[in-house]
């Protein structure tokens, strides 16, 4: 297995929209199927938002193996080292954890920083961010493939779209204040290169993790840990969608 997995990385500045379909006939009102998520970004301004960059990525993995690797942070220290350096796995809380969004935040390691290569923030604070909301980071997951990740100054979206069993392709991407990207000092890379690398350590376990269970020797694992909570929930959410 190549440890460099193919990507396109390009710049880009436009609005990013996520529409949300369904095609049963009988159907839940969005407003009350979204009703954990509704208001509870207002804070970060998201439709004022704008994409700096994208990277595609082609990972040999299910998407499920994917989805599972963003719900816990207890793999940070050996994982990923230069994450666990800025925000302690340690410091998490869940915040949404049951049905179809799951979520949790942790604590920035020093006030006034953020998760970029250089530590520091890569562009302006968004929207009406205040308080407790500037030092923390907030990783939500939309069920079946929508990963949204909230930081001070800039918003990370994972959108994983499944090409077959064992593998997806996510395409990656980074939002900013368009106040931010009109300054001479911004400087989306330090935020893009710190979650490349990161994204990249995160790919290659899920990789690992797939041809694990695509072997005829594999055998389902025990019970979810109590730092596992999110992942039995998706496990629960998942067989309920599928009719069992």
């Amino acid at each position: 297995m190549s440890r460099r997995i193919p990507f396109a990385w390009r710049e880009c500045h436009y609005l990013v929209r996520i529409y949300f379909f369904n095609l049963v006939e009988y159907y839940e009102p969005f407003t009350s199927a979204f009703d954990p998520l509704i208001g509870k970004f207002r804070q970060w301004h998201f439709p004022q938002l704008r994409a700096s960059y994208r990277i595609d990525y082609k990972v040999k993995a299910s998407w499920k193996l994917i989805f599972l690797n963003y719900s816990e942070c207890y793999h940070y220290p050996v994982i990923n080292p230069n994450l666990a350096k800025l925000s302690s796995y340690r410091s998490g809380e869940n915040d949404l954890f049951s049905g179809a969004f799951l979520g949790e935040f942790m604590k920035l390691n020093q006030s006034g920083t953020s998760l970029t290569k250089s530590g520091n923030k890569c562009g302006l604070v968004l929207g009406e961010l205040s308080g407790e909301d500037l030092n923390r980071v907030y990783d939500y997951s939309v069920f079946p493939n929508l990963l949204l990740s909230l930081f001070p100054d800039y918003v990370m979206v994972h959108r994983l779209l499944p090409q077959s069993k064992s593998e997806t392709l996510i395409v990656c991407e980074w939002l900013f204040s368009p106040k931010s990207m009109n300054q001479k000092e911004f400087n989306p890379q330090d935020a893009v290169l710190f979650w490349d690398r990161v994204d990249r350590q995160d790919w290659q376990v899920c990789e690992l993790m797939q041809a694990g269970v695509s072997s005829g020797a594999y055998t389902p694992a025990g019970p979810s840990s109590g730092a596992e909570s999110l992942l039995a929930q998706f496990d629960r959410e998942f067989l309920r969608v599928m009719g069992h």
